[in-house]
Parts: C-alpha cells; structure tokens; sequence
C-alpha cells in the first residue's frame, strides 16, 4: 500500500498541472550589468562628447572601414549612369527601376577592373559579398560563372605581379586627405591601448566626516581600508560589500590623533597603523589590536638610547618581502625598524644626517621592492638612502642635500630599483634616477599639496606614475588625479575626480585594475575607485553587481519590556522623564521659575508679592489695624516726627558723640528753595 505522503504528493502533482508555469512565487527579475554600470559612468568631458556625436550608431571602427563607410555616405556620381549590358541582371535593374538604389553595394569595395574588362561588358549592377579577384580571361570568358569566383591564372610573365594583389579594402587615394587623419587615428588607439587606463566608471566609499588621509589596500584585492583626520578606520570588504558601499567595521585607534598612513603585511593577515601618537599599532586582517609598540622616554637625549619614538609618528611601512618587520618614521627625527613579534624593542634606529646638529622631523620612509633599502625624506628637503647590509649605521650611502624646498610626502622606488619619485610640499615632483642622484631627470611643478600625506604610485607595469593635486582656494579645476609617462617623462592625462576636495593618498591596483584615490576636505572625505568593466576584475564590479535587500516585516524585532515593580532599587527602571520634567515645572523651586512682576504695594522687602497671603496679615487688614498709608506721606515729614524722640532719649551712636557732636541742623523744604 501506498502511503498517505505519496498520494497527497500525487494529488499536489495534479492540482498543480492546472496552473501555468508562471503561477505562484516569481523570481526577483535582475538587473542587467548594462544597466548597473550605466548608472555608475563617469560623465564624459566636452572632447569625449563630440567625438561620440561624430560616431553615434557605429561601433568603433578601423581606418579602412571608415574610408569604406565615408564612401556610401558620398558615392560617385559618375556611376549612377552606369548601363547594365548583361541581360541576366535583369531584376537588379527591375529593382533600380523601382526607386532603389542602383549602386547599394553590402561588404567591402571591389578593386577597379582594368580598361579591357569594362569593354567586354563586366557587370557592374549590385555587387553582394566579397569582391571578385582580379583574373585573366581565357577561352571560355563568356561562360557564366556560377559559385564563388575562381583564382586568377598565373603566368610566367605575371610572377612578379602576384606580389602587388590586394587583400581587403582598398588604401584610400593619395590626394582625399585620408592619410594623415588615418595616422594619427592608429597613433591614438596605439596611444589607449598602450596605457589602458581603467576610467569610464566611478564609485565612492563613504563614512569619513573630515579627509582621507590613508589608504591601502591588501594584496588579493577584496579588503580596503582607509583613515581619516577624523581619527577612525573604517574597513570594506568587497565580497562582502552590496550596492550600498557601507564599511563592515570602524575603529578609533588612538583617540584624538589623525590616523596618517595604513599598510598591509605581506601575507595580508595584519596591517599596520601609523597614527599621530608616539606608538604604531598592529591589528589582524578582522580589526582586532594584536599590540602597539612601545613609546621612549621623552626625557633622554640621545635617540638612540630609547625604546622608542617619542614624538607622533608620521608614516610607516610594512616589509615587502619580511612579515615580521616594519618600518616607521617620527617627528622626533628617528627612522626605527620593529619586530612585529616583539613589541616592547625595536631592532635598528636609524639617525639622519644633518647638517647642524638638532632634530629635525623625518616626514616620510619608504622601502625598496625587495627590501634592501630604506629611503626617508627630512624635515629640512633632503633625500637620504640607506642600504641595508651587515654592519650598516646611520650614516646613509646616498644623501641629497636640497631634494626639495619644503617637506617631502612622499617617495616610492620602481620595481627595477633605478627610480626614485619624491612627492613634496613645495607644490612639485621630482623622478630621481638612483644610480646618479646629483640633479633630478625631470620636475613636475604647479602640482599644489597642502596634505602631509600626498603620496605618488606606479601604475601596475609601471609605464605610468600617478599623483593627486589638491584644490587650492581659488582654483577652478577642482582635486585632480595626474598620469605621467615614465619613458617619456611627460603628463598623459589629468582626470577630474572631486570639484571641491583634495586627492591625497592614490594607488593602481595590479590585479584588480582599478584605480582608488582618497579625497575630502574639513567637513566630508571618501574613497573614489574608478574601474572599466571591460578591464577590470571583480573589486567594484562585484560590489555594484550586488543589489541591497529589502527589508521585510520578518525583520522588525520589538524590543521586550519587562515591568519588574518589586525589584531593588539598584536594578529599579527609571520612572519616566516626561512625568519627572512634568514635576519639575510644577515646582518653582527647581524650575527656578522667575519672580512675578511688581503690581502694587506689598510688605517683607518684597514690594508687591504678598497681598495678605499669611492668615495673620489678612485678619489685620480685615481689622483696620494695619494701615497702608505710607503711600501718601511726605517722607521728609514722616523722618522729622521722629526728631524730638530721638534728641531726648538717644540710641546706639549718638550717645557716644554726645560730648563732641554738633548740633544737627536740616535743610529746609525744597519747595522754599524753588519759590525764592
């Protein structure tokens, strides 16, 4: 016997092939990616406009095909005039007679037939398909060819010829004008698709209230962090991120200094975090602190006796090869090198040449590609170099004295180890080649910098550096994201990311293939991630793909009230404020409510606050006993009564100058005085 499970299975079958397929729950219909990145498209400058005006409705074309496409635009005149001999075209010229056009040609242009050919009445109706080669008519020449056009005969004169026959399109002539423009065409897609760089799309990571000032990025591509000068980190994850572009976890790490540089370890489980403290944090790849480092005593002279900075630190760096080892930078004008898994010493301190003695800050430090070398830049403009080797000191192996007029934000070595870009405050950049380092191969200057941390980047294959320009107060331009070609030392583009907010910290990501710049000003910052779906990988185009969900009513959660009347007054709730601020307003004592005017006369040193408010002063009035007639009395007159009371039975002082007090005499009346 069947059980009840399958018949009602059954039953369920049959009741449901009543019903179209498209009955019941729906799938949520997605959104096409065409769409989703539509939405986050750069806007096109005034250049890019025209040119898609010029090219609206056509793919981006070749050359040859453009000549081809400009020749059914404008055909020859000449051969609308042309006569179809061969009878068996005759519906080709029935549809010419009909108002088509004679001369529609689909596909490339056919070479130009020979004089001989246009004599023996070669076809010259529509043409559909590629064009027939050119061929030597024998014998059978007046057979009609059916199939595709047979080879040319080749004769022993004609070898040489075979040389010259054309495949594809014809080259346009020599005098239409064609040759240039079509150089300089090749020269530019050469010139696009030799840098490549990912810009047509843009979005932003927001959250920071005042400017980012930090940036990195791990070395798979799916976590970004950013720092700000409003003391937080705020980290993203990619794959976990959806349209809303919303950070997964923010942390203050040291309260009340402005997080200035982050960097991811080799292996991407921690990062580092330099702030405006004396002390460098680590924190594992979730934001959970892992330890900070410890700070020097501020009262010992010499540097290199402390444990460590003692100063706030200004930039910091994580080995590129070596994750146990860091490398940080300090006003306090030491560079010092840490053991990650020891906090509590540092390994090496390392002490700029100067040139008087004193302290001057290390605004920046950066590591070469391997790791063999430490480059800082000095307070006073100087760009010193150290290489890493047994028994190596402070004394560094390259020293520039006068790099820049004003502090350095930033350096970076090439991957190859012969390129040295310095970024500085004195509105300039400089490429430096390391193996002679007297004067430097180009400077870049009217490139404004008013952040600490402006920083310049490689692009992934290195044949681009990319820096940020901040806005200045009278600008027009905006924050700016400059590219340069290193082999040609010369700009390549400048691209618009913020009207009003600065670019600090910039960086090109090699596998994702995006470009992220960090912008904001005193009141707003975020992170711009600029991207092109056709060349790069996942990154933004994950997150953007991804569609927040909505809310529904499942998730509501009311929040449980649990009266408890008889609980210890320690664990009591609170009464409600609005019944306590009631309260307070009733009670004019702690309502501090203020005085009421003054009506009329009153008694107690407050004129006109009491009219008989006590039981006592209101049984007198009632009695006559009180009289209120100070009101009408002269006062000169009511003092005067007491005169002769006063003379003969004196109190308190006038007893004491009885013997040497004179004789009071009072002035008389005012009005005495008026009427004289």
């Amino acid at each position: 016997m069947r059980s009840g499970m399958e018949d009602e299975a059954e039953i369920y079958d049959g009741v449901r092939a009543q019903f179209p397929l498209s009955f019941g729950k729906q799938s949520k219909p997605l959104t096409p990616l065409e769409s989703i990145h539509n939405a986050t498209r750069r806007p096109a400058s005034a250049a890019e406009k025209n040119e898609q005006s010029i090219t609206k409705g056509f793919p981006s074309i070749s050359s040859s095909s453009k000549a081809w496409l400009d020749s059914l635009k404008n055909p020859n005149p000449s051969s609308r005039n042309r006569s179809n001999p061969n009878p068996s075209r005759a519906s080709d010229d029935a549809r010419s007679n009909s108002g088509g056009d004679d001369d529609a040609m689909v596909g490339p242009p056919r070479p130009p037939l020979d004089s001989d050919a246009v004599n023996r009445g070669e076809d010259y109706g529509a043409m559909i398909g590629p064009p027939r080669p050119l061929h030597t008519y024998g014998d059978d020449d007046e057979d009609q060819m059916i199939g595709p056009p047979r080879p040319a005969v080749v004769n022993d004169e004609e070898d040489d010829e075979d040389d010259d026959q054309m495949i594809g399109p014809p080259p346009p002539l020599p005098g239409s004008g064609l040759e240039e423009s079509d150089a300089e065409d090749d020269s530019d897609v050469e010139e696009e698709g030799r840098y490549r760089i990912p810009l047509s799309n843009e979005i932003v990571l927001k959250g920071h209230t005042k400017v980012v000032s930090a940036l990195a990025i791990d070395h798979s591509g799916s976590r970004v962090l950013s720092g700000s000068y409003d003391y937080t980190v705020h980290m993203y994850d990619f794959q976990g991120m959806n349209a809303r572009l919303q950070s997964f976890r923010q942390l203050e790490p040291f309260e009340g200094h402005q997080v200035r540089n982050l960097s991811w370890s080799p292996t991407s489980d921690r990062f580092l975090c330099v702030t405006g403290s004396a002390q460098a944090k680590i924190y594992d790849r979730d934001g959970l602190t892992l330890g900070e480092f410890m700070k020097g005593d501020m009262y010992i002279r010499d540097l290199k006796n402390t444990k460590g900075h003692i100063s706030g630190l200004t930039w910091g760096e994580w080995h590129p090869k070596t994750k146990e080892t860091i490398l940080t930078s300090s006003e306090d004008g030491s560079l010092r090198i840490w053991d990650v898994n020891d906090f509590k010493s540092q390994k090496q301190v390392i002490k700029p040449k100067l040139a008087r003695p004193g302290r001057v800050p290390v605004t920046t430090c950066a590591w070469d590609r391997e790791g063999k070398s430490i480059a800082g830049g000095i307070g006073d403009g100087s760009i010193q170099i150290w290489n890493l080797k047994p028994g190596w000191g402070s004394r560094p192996d390259i020293h520039v004295e006068k790099g820049h007029s004003d502090d350095i934000t930033g350096l970076k070595f090439s991957s190859d180890g012969l390129i040295l870009l310095s970024r500085s405050s004195d509105d300039s950049m400089k490429v430096w080649d390391l193996r002679k380092m007297k004067e430097p191969l180009r400077v870049f200057e009217d490139l404004p910098n008013h952040y600490a941390q402006t920083n310049v980047a490689f692009s992934p294959d290195e044949q681009l550096f990319l820096t940020g320009i901040s806005v200045e107060r009278d600008s027009t331009t905006g924050g700016l994201l400059c590219f340069y070609d290193r082999a040609k030392l010369e700009l390549v583009s400048r691209v618009g990311i913020s009207p009003t907010c600065s670019i600090v910290q910039c960086a090109w990501h090699p596998k994702l293939n995006q470009v992220f710049a960090t912008t904001g000003d005193k009141n707003q910052g975020g992170t711009h991630i600029l991207y092109d779906p056709t060349l790069s990988e996942r990154g933004a185009l994950v997150c953007v793909a991804r569609a927040p969900r909505k809310k529904s009513v499942d998730d509501y959660e009311a929040k449980p009230v649990i009266h408890n009347p008889h609980a210890l007054p320690l664990f009591r709730d609170q009464p409600s404020r609005k019944r306590q601020r009631e309260k307070i307003l009733k009670d004019p004592v702690k309502s501090r409510k203020p005085e009421l005017p003054i009506t009329g006369p009153g008694h107690g040193g407050r004129v006109g606050t009491t009219k008989g408010s006590l039981l006592t002063q209101y049984l007198l009035k009632q009695g006559g006993l009180i009289k209120e007639t100070w009101m009408d009395e002269d006062p000169r007159e009511a003092i005067l009564k007491y005169a002769d009371a006063a003379a003969k039975d004196p109190k308190f002082i006038a007893p004491a100058y009885a013997t040497t007090q004179p004789e009071p005499v009072f002035a008389k009346s005012d009005s005495e005085d008026e009427d004289k």
